[in-house]
C-alpha cells in the first residue's frame, strides 16, 4: 500500500514541512467549527478562535510504520517506512534522556482548544497500519520509559498474519494507549464518494469501539493525503482531530490537519532529534 511513495517524496515532504510559505489569510473574528464534544468539563464551553489555535506552538508528532530489520537488497522506499528494532529502542531512550514526555490526542485537543497545560517537552508517538511489531516491539520499548502511543488502526488487517489481533488492540487500550481510526482498507480520502465515507470512517470506528469499549474520536489520513472536501465529512462523523503527514498544517483547519513527521530508517537517532526540533520549532 505504501509503494506509491518513494524515499525522494519523503525528503520532499520533509523539506516542505521546514519551509515557511505564507499561510492563507484569515479573518480576526474567525472561529473553528468543531464537532460536539462529549463529557468535557462544563466550564470549558468556549472554543479558542482560529487565530489563537494557530498561535500555539506545534507539538512534535512522530509517525512510525514498520519496526523490523531490513532485508538484503531492500529498496530505499521500504526503508523510508521502517526503523530497525535497535533504532527504535535507541530513539525511545534518547527522547527520555532528552526530557520528553509523551502526550495523547485528548491532551493535544485540550491544549489547542481550551488552553490546557502540557508537559515542558511534549511529544506524541503515533503508529500507522496495525503492524504487529508496533505492539510486540513498540509497546515493550515505550513501557521502559512510561511512554504512551497512538495506534491508528486499519481495520481490514485486524487478526491477519503479521498484523495485530483484537486482543492486542484491546490490551493497548486497556494499558493507556490510544486506539484511533485509519479507515477500513487504507484507501485515500481524496477518492471517496457517497457511501465510502461511512464504509471508511463510521464502520471502522464502530468496530474499534466494540473492541476497546471506548469512543474513537481521532483519525489519520491514509498516506497523509487530504483535501478540503474531506474535512466536513470527518467533522460530521464526530472526529475531534485528524492527522496528516509531513506537510504544513492548513491555516483554516488546523484541528483536522495536525502535522506528523515520518521517522525513516535512513536517519540516525541524532538526525531524528534534529529533524523533529527543526520541523516543530515554529508556531
Amino acid at each position: 500500500m505504501k509503494n506509491i511513495f518513494s524515499a525522494s517524496l519523503i525528503l520532499l515532504f520533509f523539506l516542505a514541512s521546514c519551509s515557511t510559505p505564507s499561510e492563507k489569510a484569515t479573518k480576526e473574528s474567525s472561529t473553528v467549527v468543531t464537532p460536539e464534544v462529549k463529557n468535557i468539563d462544563p466550564k470549558k464551553t468556549a472554543y479558542a478562535d482560529l487565530a489563537t489555535i494557530l498561535s500555539k506552538k506545534e507539538v512534535p508528532v512522530l509517525c512510525y510504520h514498520h519496526i523490523r530489520n531490513f532485508k538484503a537488497g531492500e529498496s530505499e522506499n521500504m526503508k523510508s517506512y521502517s526503523v530497525t528494532p535497535a533504532a527504535f529502542a535507541t530513539q525511545m531512550k534518547a527522547l527520555s534522556d532528552s526530557g520528553y514526555s509523551t502526550i495523547l490526542p485528548d491532551q493535544l485537543y485540550e491544549y489547542l482548544v481550551h488552553d490546557g497545560v502540557l508537559p515542558a517537552k511534549p511529544v506524541m508517538l503515533t503508529f500507522d497500519d496495525t503492524d504487529e511489531e508496533q505492539y510486540s516491539i513498540g509497546k515493550t520499548e515505550m513501557n521502559k520509559y512510561g511512554f504512551k502511543g497512538v495506534y491508528f488502526i486499519m481495520t481490514i488487517a485486524i487478526n491477519r498474519p503479521r498484523y495485530m489481533s483484537k486482543d492486542q488492540i484491546k490490551n493497548l487500550s486497556d494499558s493507556g494507549h490510544v486506539i484511533a481510526g485509519h479507515t477500513w482498507d487504507h484507501h485515500m480520502v481524496t477518492k471517496y464518494q457517497g457511501e465510502d465515507w461511512d464504509t471508511q470512517l463510521v464502520k471502522p470506528r464502530k468496530q474499534l469501539e466494540a473492541i476497546t469499549g471506548k469512543s474513537i474520536t481521532f483519525f489519520a489520513y491514509p498516506f497523509g493525503l487530504w483535501n478540503q472536501a474531506a474535512i466536513p465529512e470527518i467533522k460530521n462523523r464526530d472526529y475531534k482531530l485528524a492527522f496528516i503527514l509531513s506537510t504544513k498544517r492548513d491555516s483554516t483547519e488546523p484541528l483536522y490537519t495536525v502535522r506528523r513527521m515520518i521517522v525513516p530508517g535512513q536517519w540516525s537517532t541524532n538526525g531524528m532529534l534534529k529533524a523533529m526540533r527543526f520541523t516543530f520549532n515554529k508556531k
